[in-house]
């Protein structure tokens, strides 16, 4: 069998060979795409189907990827919950990257020593991984304790804002992708301003942590209702 994403120049083979189920990957949230199949043997091909309309989910469901992070952490079994266990920050970014669309997440401050200030934020693919996000310029991050927060970008940190985290905390990510900016939430409030703008590219969901700090993700989450307004 193979498939394809429609007629035309516009269209790209998919998938060739044996099996009637296939994912694709690389395709963007709250999309229609068209497809279309042929079967093949040893004689020949046959046409093409009719085009299926196929819509793509309107939020991005996704977890951590040990894989794609930094060493030095410990995951749960479904990947939602990471812990921190050196001295030295290691990074973790999430199982997907975005380039378009709206997009809502949160963390729950399972664990928190407060010594200790971990950065919540987004990251290119190639970020460091060994110090704490927004060090390099592949991160952009609000890295926060239990009194306040500072945003942090290819190491320069501004726009201090008071209020902190303590264990049963929530930390919210909103990366505006129609808007091109990044914006933070500690307990549902707006922390600050708009922390970062002119954002275009792939990004990351990314956290860094160290010892005493434990956060579990929450995913697929509308935007708070005051988004629209920042």
């Amino acid at each position: 069998m193979k498939s394809n994403g429609g007629a035309g120049p516009a269209g790209k083979e998919v998938y060739c060979g044996i099996e009637t189920i296939c994912t694709v990957d690389g395709l963007h949230f709250h999309c229609m795409y068209n497809a279309r199949v042929k079967a093949f043997n040893s004689s020949g091909e046959g046409d093409y189907s009719e085009l299926i309309g196929l819509q793509t989910a309107e939020v991005a469901w996704f977890t951590f990827d040990p894989i794609l992070s930094g060493p030095g952490l410990q995951y749960s079994e479904d990947n939602t919950t990471v812990t921190g266990e050196g001295w030295e920050h290691r990074v973790a970014l999430g199982s997907v990257g975005f380039s378009r669309g709206v997009h809502y997440w949160e963390f729950t401050i399972d664990k928190y020593d407060a010594d200790t200030d971990p950065a919540f934020g987004v990251a290119r693919i190639d970020v460091t991984r060994d110090k704490m996000l927004g060090k390099d310029d592949k991160g952009w991050s609000m890295y926060i304790d239990k009194q306040r927060s500072w945003f942090q970008h290819a190491g320069g940190h501004e726009q201090r804002v008071e209020g902190g985290i303590s264990v049963g905390s929530t930390i919210g990510v909103l990366l505006d992708l129609n808007h091109h900016i990044l914006s933070f939430y500690v307990n549902e409030e707006p922390q600050g301003e708009v922390a970062f703008r002119d954002l275009y590219g792939v990004f990351y969901p990314a956290i860094s942590i160290n010892r005493g700090v434990s956060v579990t993700l929450h995913t697929a989450l509308d935007p708070p209702s005051d988004s629209e307004e920042t």
